[in-house]
């Protein structure tokens, strides 16, 4: 069944999803490039090799990559359950070797960004991108429980494969 979204809703919907996938690839190109104040691969890489991640630069290229087509999948609403699935992964991984420590305050290095993140993503992948987006013509455009099992489902699996590699 097509879900019926006003207008507004997806021009909403659109809001978000530019708004929050191109912040997300700028983060990725901060990992890879270097440039919005990012470190680029050598910094990024270093940083991960300090977390346990070896070799750090090819898991920086991944989690750069993961950010950058993961954003810019939901900006344009392409591949929706695969973008969201990519960010939830990142995020996942983020708060079990960086920020879980720390409770759940951003204000004490804690969880509430990754989970604010992570929730967002989801939420797309449940409700679909609407109709201002590439995915309109497909199945998965439409949202639902399958898209959203499908994006936390393979964003957990990625994230899972990376903390025990």
């Amino acid at each position: 069944m097509r879900r019926s979204y006003s207008w507004a809703g997806d021009w909403g919907l659109l809001l978000l999803r530019v708004v929050f996938g191109l912040l997300m690839a700028g983060h990725g190109a901060q990992k890879l490039f270097g440039i919005f104040g990012g470190g680029g691969l050598t910094a990024t890489g270093e940083y991960l090799s300090s977390l346990g991640f070896h070799p750090g630069r090819v898991y920086a290229l991944v989690c750069g990559l993961s950010e950058l087509l993961g954003g810019l999948g939901l900006a344009v609403g392409l591949l929706t359950p695969l973008a969201s699935a990519a960010l939830i992964g990142v995020m996942i991984n983020a708060m079990a070797t960086q920020t879980a420590p720390h409770g759940l305050w951003e204000t004490q290095g804690g969880m509430e960004y990754n989970i604010g993140i992570t929730a967002i993503a989801l939420a797309v992948a449940a409700l679909g991108p609407g109709r201002l987006a590439f995915d309109r013509l497909f199945p998965w455009g439409r949202g639902g429980w399958g898209p959203a099992a499908i994006a936390l489902g393979l964003g957990g699996i990625g994230a899972a494969i990376t903390l025990t590699l």
